[in-house]
């Protein structure tokens, strides 16, 4: 019989839906059952394509004697870290503080007033490698709450206390941080230099995460002072993820990390903010040295975002899980959709392909990953273009019937924020229009579905129906990333519109108004045992930096102080930071290079058909000029102000490269555009 969670709109939730567990979402409902029942809470939080979530699922939430235990002795809350990142951020900072590390599942209980007092991750249903089995938690959990109530109250009063403490250190105080200038952005790429992998790219060891935000830091550094080595470690570490086991060989798109440190095996799952994010990277990577590698990335990634993640709505899906089914064991095993033994490719391809597959692929007898099987890695260009071509089709075609891993639906908006940005940059710049389509409509889910009629965004929706959950920082400043992309491309003046009054909200619910820090939930959402804040980015830009930049690109565009300062407000965290941890601030860097550059704002002009017009503008856009940003329209508009008063120049579609609203004398040459905006046409 379904329980409490049959109604969800998270795909995780509905996972556990028909569990015995008696699972409650999160809510004033649960605590209040636990205050009148006298029992603690158990809050479980993971997400749809986490493996050891299904694993401890499979053990423990499904094992009936087990839920059974749980369900006499405590109140069972089952959390999607996707939909409420603020309940996920706020435990998941309890938990690494008590053991040192953390990760998902995430298991924590709370006594009624949701404070925690004992954690832990995964679980095993019997004691090995060092860690209890989970009924013994359950029980010494109960124990203690029973017969040391008073104890776990001092325990939960501490890590409420030592939390708000541990909040403090983001005040950022007036005039006592500023934002990173040309000294603090070169030590951080200085340290950036220090954990560097030099022979496998990438920075420190295993686990290996792509690196997308300090990438794009290293390249607009690169832009703005020319450093080679930014740029080399930007390439090195492109080409070795496009060529290694993380990047799907015959689909496109990118595994969420490499277990390894030279990215041999990936663990299988496919997040769209990874995909969306690395999209970027690779199209900027192309716009700066013309590499071809780079452009076939940035082309496979983004029609992987259309063929495998985008929705019937419009929009697209947060994840593909590592898990599918293994059709030889007939049980769910991670990696079973992607990998290959070299009688598959005998028995698809005939002897003679197999050989020059296995070869090109790297699939060998002993195997790369589990039971003799290997993931899919290209080390060299192959010489056939042709024979690659056809070999790697009919593999796909084959992989393709086999059982695929499922699909986390969810509709998430700072993600989708994210992949609107990158679509509609890299249709403009790759001459594909259909990706600008696919950026707009997910834009018109957006503001069709997730947008409130007071302004306020939601966090997701599934089927076009959108959830209950308020949107966080990332949300706003993701979403309004995507919107001024599309205007940057489209010239449609309602996306800039809609991206300042998104922004606002910022400024009005999230920002505090004497420090110029930002907090990751509004201040009229819901209080959880702390107002959750962290300016580091973890494998998206955090919200307060993803903030940062879209504040500074609307001012870029509009003129206003306003936005401006609050920008570098919330930078001043990123010149404390940046030099001592780059590696987790690597879109500040990226947004503060930007700030150093101007941004550079251009503004072309000229008839809707002109042919010059479009040069022009599509000159700006690819502009490798840190955060430059491009307005486009009829001379005479007066709706944007940086159009505004842009003449014609003798009756030519023009173009006015400005900083703070100063240009520089307009020009008709596309060549002389490109000159001034410190690149070469590609």
């Amino acid at each position: 019989m379904p329980n409490r969670l049959a109604d969800a709109t998270s795909p995780y939730l509905l996972q556990h839906a028909d569990n015995p567990v008696d699972w409650w979402p999160w809510g004033p409902e649960a605590f209040a059952e636990a205050e009148r029942r006298g029992v603690p809470v158990l809050l479980s939080v993971g997400y749809a394509a986490c493996h050891w979530c299904h694993v401890m699922a499979h053990e423990s939430f499904e094992d009936k004697a087990v839920a059974e235990y749980l369900n006499e002795h405590f109140v069972a809350v089952k959390v999607d870290r996707e939909e409420r990142p603020d309940v996920d951020a706020v435990y998941m900072e309890a938990v690494q503080a008590a053991t040192g590390q953390g990760g998902w599942p995430m298991t924590v209980f709370l006594t009624p007033g949701k404070e925690p007092f004992y954690f832990g991750t995964y679980f095993p249903p019997q004691p090995r490698h060092g860690m209890p089995g989970f009924r013994q938690v359950l029980e010494g959990v109960a124990a203690a709450w029973r017969d040391r109530r008073d104890e776990v109250g001092e325990v939960a009063a501490r890590i409420r206390a030592d939390l708000a403490e541990r909040a403090s250190v983001y005040a950022v105080g007036s005039g006592v941080m500023s934002a990173p200038g040309e000294a603090e952005l070169h030590g951080a790429l200085t340290e950036l230099g220090r954990s560097y992998d030099a022979k496998h790219g990438g920075f420190g060891g295993a686990p290996k995460f792509p690196p997308s935000m300090v990438l794009e830091f290293l390249l607009r550094f690169h832009a703005r002072t020319g450093s080679g080595a930014a740029l080399q470690m930007t390439e090195q570490t492109c080409e070795a993820m496009a060529r290694s086991g993380l990047y799907d060989q015959l689909g496109g798109g990118f595994a969420r990390y490499a277990v390894d440190g030279a990215w041999v095996v990936p663990h299988f799952e496919k997040m769209l903010y990874d995909n969306a994010l690395l999209l970027r990277v690779y199209l900027h990577l192309w716009r700066a040295t013309g590499s071809g590698l780079a452009r076939r990335i940035a082309l496979e990634t983004a029609d992987f975002l259309l063929r495998d993640l985008r929705t019937p709505e419009g929009g697209f899906a947060s994840a593909l899980d590592a898990d599918s089914l293994d059709e030889e064991t007939g049980k769910q095993a991670e990696g079973a959709y992607y990998v290959w033994e070299p009688g598959q490719l005998v028995d698809l391809l005939g002897p003679a392909d197999a050989a020059t597959a296995a070869r090109l692929f790297t699939v060998t007898a002993a195997g790369t990953f589990e039971h003799g099987t290997s993931t899919l890695q290209l080390p060299v260009d192959p010489q056939d273009e042709a024979e690659y071509r056809r070999i790697r089709a009919a593999m796909f075609e084959a992989r393709a019937a086999r059982p695929a891993p499922a699909r986390d639906d969810k509709v998430v908006a700072a993600w989708n924020g994210l992949a609107i940005a990158a679509l509609a940059e890299a249709g403009a710049l790759l001459d594909r229009p259909d990706l600008v389509d696919a950026a707009e409509r997910a834009a018109d889910l957006l503001i069709t579905v997730h947008l409130t009629a007071d302004g306020r965004l939601l966090r997701t929706s599934r089927d076009g129906r959108a959830g209950t959950n308020a949107g966080v920082l990332e949300d706003y400043a993701d979403t309004a990333e995507g919107f001024l992309a599309l205007y940057a491309v489209t010239g449609d003046s309602a996306w800039l519109d809609l991206a300042g009054e998104l922004l606002d909200i910022v400024l009005l619910h999230f920002a505090d108004t004497v420090s110029g820090a930002l907090y990751d939930t509004a201040d009229d959402a819901e209080q959880l045992i702390r107002r959750p804040q962290d300016p580091t980015d973890n494998a998206a830009p955090s919200g307060w930096n993803a903030a940062a930049g879209a504040l500074l690109g609307y001012a870029a565009y509009t003129g206003s102080e306003r936005h401006r300062t609050a920008a570098e407000r919330a930078l001043a965290i990123v010149g404390a930071l940046g030099t001592r941890a780059p590696r987790f601030t690597g879109w500040g860097l990226a947004v503060a290079e930007a700030l150093l550059d101007g941004p550079r704002e251009i503004a072309v002009v000229g008839a809707a058909d002109d042919p010059d017009r479009a040069l022009l503008h599509r000159t700006a856009l690819a502009a490798t000029a840190p955060g430059a940003v491009v307005a486009v329209g009829e001379p005479g508009r007066e709706d944007v102000p940086l159009l505004a008063d842009r003449p014609l120049l003798d009756g030519r579609a023009a173009a006015y490269v400005c900083r703070h609203f100063t240009c520089d004398a307009p020009t008709a040459d596309a060549g002389e555009l490109a000159a001034r905006l410190g690149r070469t046409e590609r």
